[in-house]
């Protein structure tokens, strides 16, 4: 038995236990998805952004491209967002808000895209969605051990244990966020003695090292996000890639409204220091003059390689570590 041979790899088909993470707002393109599946990994797309018709559109370009395994995530739903704070906000920024903002997809339109595509998995971030006729190999995000016990009795298939070092949102739903930033290579070994599910470690995983050691904890996969971003297939700006070299990241709220991990930018510092609470989750997207640059503590670890090129690298580092 190899590393590459994890129970979990065996149920969904993988010849490596190596998953690219859902990134929403663009980057994670079903032509990055399909790279890495047909390199033998499981390839993501982050459907939570969009509506129902542009997530069968981006499953059809991913068939088109890969016969390889697919998931698809979604946000569990979330509260509507008000008004409040959006004048003091825009007038922070100097980004006027629009005469209105988008309405979010709704979410079980969203799973009905998902059921009726008969994708083999379905993640999901942000809490615990009805799983009702969901005909999938279901994954939950958890950021502390309760969350992944709370998952597990929900009746999820497996558990991402997302670190704090992992980029973009942070999954937390039970605790606030600051009691829930646990680091990786603390994370998995608890949430893995504590759920009898296989479990997936995310969170500052850049090379093979980090893969091995993952395994090592007990995980069956590792999911990966902020390591594919400079990818040619990833979706992310020249900025955005760019960025990562050197990179200083922070887990902050004024982005977006919701605790994400990202590259600190001056804005980021003016916003923090301004002292004041962002409007609600996602309405700060709206009203900033650049956009959010989500990445993990390891982004300076990130390479600009084709995605299988870097599957292919990946399995061989953690291999040569046997």
């Amino acid at each position: 038995m190899t590393w590459r041979d994890t129970a979990l790899a065996r149920r969904l088909g993988l010849r490596v236990p190596i998953i690219q993470a859902p990134m929403a707002g663009g980057i994670s393109t079903p032509r990055l998805a399909a790279a890495v599946a047909n390199a033998g990994g499981l390839g993501s797309i982050a459907g939570a952004m969009l509506t129902p018709d542009a997530i069968r559109a981006a499953i059809a370009e991913f068939r088109a491209a890969s016969d390889g395994p697919l998931a698809v995530n979604l946000f569990a739903p979330l509260p509507r967002p008000t008004t409040a704070r959006v004048a003091e906000w825009s007038a922070l920024t100097g980004v006027a808000p629009p005469e209105s903002f988008p309405a979010a997809p709704d979410f079980a339109d969203q799973l009905a895209a998902v059921v009726g595509e008969r994708v083999p998995v379905f993640s999901f971030t942000f809490g615990i969605p009805p799983l009702d006729g969901v005909d999938a190999f279901t994954v939950g995000t958890a950021t502390t051990v309760e969350e992944a016990l709370a998952l597990e009795r929900a009746g999820v298939d497996a558990v991402v244990a997302q670190g704090y070092e992992a980029g973009g949102h942070r999954g937390t739903f039970l605790a606030p966020v600051e009691r829930s930033l646990v680091g990786t290579l603390t994370l998995v070994p608890q949430v893995v003695d504590a759920v009898s599910v296989p479990v997936i470690a995310s969170g500052g995983i850049m090379d093979g090292r980090g893969v091995a050691a993952a395994l090592a904890l007990g995980a069956q996969a590792v999911q990966l996000g902020t390591c594919f971003i400079r990818c040619p297939e990833s979706g992310a700006s020249e900025a955005h890639k760019g960025a990562l070299a050197g990179a200083e990241t922070t887990v902050t709220k004024v982005l977006t409204g919701r605790h994400a991990r990202a590259v600190r930018t001056p804005l980021v510092d003016r916003l923090e220091a301004a002292g004041l609470q962002p409007p609600d989750y996602p309405l700060p997207r709206y009203l900033s003059p650049e956009p959010p640059m989500l990445a993990g503590q390891g982004a300076t670890w990130s390479r600009a390689l084709p995605a299988a090129e870097l599957v292919a690298a990946l399995e061989r580092e953690a291999t040569q570590l046997g």
